[in-house]
């Protein structure tokens, strides 16, 4: 199983969509973002309706969007690193013991992330929750290569 990740800041629409999502044979965008209806998500700005971002996401990489709230932070963790009230490992162990609490990895339909890229805003995976979310489901589901785009 592939399993993608992307973050969508620090890139132009044409990035996103043209050189980094359309070639990389990705089936779905998997959002794991808490906030993805946020003023601040450009371009990737989803709403209740149906956004312009999940328009694009069919209309220029006829790919399906899916928002997967059981792989976001929660919010007192989220507001705890971004404030600087903790520390990117606290960050890190706390959202790998909110993914055990939740039994993602039981919880989730495996079919839904082969191909499939975890979206969030960080543009590197370096210190974003989609990379310990791939790595989590790695781990217990074993046989997934991760690709960061």
């Amino acid at each position: 199983m592939k399993l993608y990740t992307i973050g969508f800041t620090k890139k132009s629409a044409r990035e996103f969509f043209d050189e980094l999502l359309r070639p990389s044979g990705v089936g779905r965008v998997i959002d794991v973002r808490l906030r993805p209806s946020s003023q601040l998500a450009g371009f990737a700005k989803v709403s209740k309706s149906g956004g312009d971002f999940e328009f694009l996401l069919d209309r220029l990489c006829g790919m399906d969007y899916f928002h997967v709230p059981l792989l976001s932070p929660s919010e007192e963790l989220f507001t705890s690193y971004r404030g600087g009230d903790i520390t990117w490992d606290e960050y890190c162990e706390g959202y790998l013991e909110l993914l055990a609490e939740r039994e993602a990895e039981r919880e989730l339909d495996r079919a839904l992330f082969d191909d499939g890229v975890l979206l969030c805003s960080e543009d590197t995976p370096e210190r974003c929750h989609r990379r310990l979310a791939a790595e989590y489901l790695k781990h217990h589901w074993g046989d997934v290569e991760i690709i960061h785009l």
